[in-house]
């Protein structure tokens, strides 16, 4: 296929992607209202402490339901854009890379919602335990749109946190790591998932921030394990049933499965 086909395909899928995100904004636009309720839930039992929700100008409250819109667009339908991705991809892919694709794609999408939800899980605690510093007498007025991205940027994160496991697979079936790289570089990772979990947990409380980071490791054992199992798997599994094709082509005798019957001689 030529550059000038492969840009008109390019901008087809992308006009296809972006209108998919356009009709789920409009999906947005209506959920506006329980989505705000639920994101602003925490808030309303603090109101007692002084802690209010602030919009500082008058078009303020609209670009914050459009943004809010946008947002709940491009979760709604995620499965659309992933897809056209995919289309895009598939005509310059074999059969068995099709189905890599594919089953990568599922995986990510769960992976992703896991971690949202517990980002959702963990949000309103955070804005719980983090308000509960305001000192007697004080008034907590935070910004609408400040709010709102807080929460938004820790569901997100969370979410992209627990793909991990599936960006080091990947990795090793594109030959780049091997299991054993991954694991010698246990102690590394280690740090480093609780460094990730202490900048992306808000809570002051090292409890969260812990069970954050062992998570983060258990999928990251779990990649190794995964990707332990393919290299045992290409280096003996294959070699133990060899196809009898290759015995042809080496010369050797192909046994039948068959039973021989032995045939009588006649004189």
């Amino acid at each position: 296929m030529p550059i000038a086909a492969h840009l008109a395909e390019l901008r087809r899928r992308l006009i296809f992607a972006l209108g998919g995100i356009l009709l789920g904004a409009v999906a947005g636009w209506f959920l506006y209202d329980p989505v705000m309720a639920f994101m602003t839930d925490p808030l309303r039992e603090l109101r007692t402490t002084g802690t209010q929700i602030n919009f500082q100008t008058i078009g303020a409250a609209f670009d914050l339901k459009l943004q809010v819109s946008i947002w709940l667009g491009a979760l709604l339908s995620c499965p659309w854009w992933i897809f056209q991705i995919g289309a895009f991809i598939a005509p310059g892919l074999r059969r068995k890379e099709k189905l890599y694709v594919a089953i990568f794609g599922l995986v990510g999408v769960a992976l992703f919602v896991a971690g949202a939800i517990t980002g959702v899980w963990v949000a309103p605690k955070a804005v719980r335990i983090l308000q509960s510093f305001v000192p007697v007498g004080g008034v907590s007025l935070l910004q609408a749109s400040s709010y709102i991205s807080f929460y938004m940027r820790l569901v997100i994160l969370f979410g992209l946190s627990y793909l991990l496991p599936e960006v080091l697979v990947l990795a090793n079936f594109m030959g780049v790591l091997s299991a054993r790289t991954m694991l010698r570089a246990w102690r590394w990772v280690v740090l480093v998932c609780f460094v990730f979990a202490a900048i992306a947990n808000p809570l002051p409380s090292p409890w969260p921030m812990t069970v954050q980071a062992l998570v983060l490791v258990a999928l990251y054992l779990f990649a190794i394990l995964i990707s332990w199992i393919r290299e045992r798997y290409l280096a003996y599994g294959w070699r133990l049933r060899p196809k009898a094709g290759a015995k042809a082509a080496e010369g050797e005798p192909v046994q039948n499965s068959r039973r021989q019957i032995p045939r009588k001689r006649v004189d």
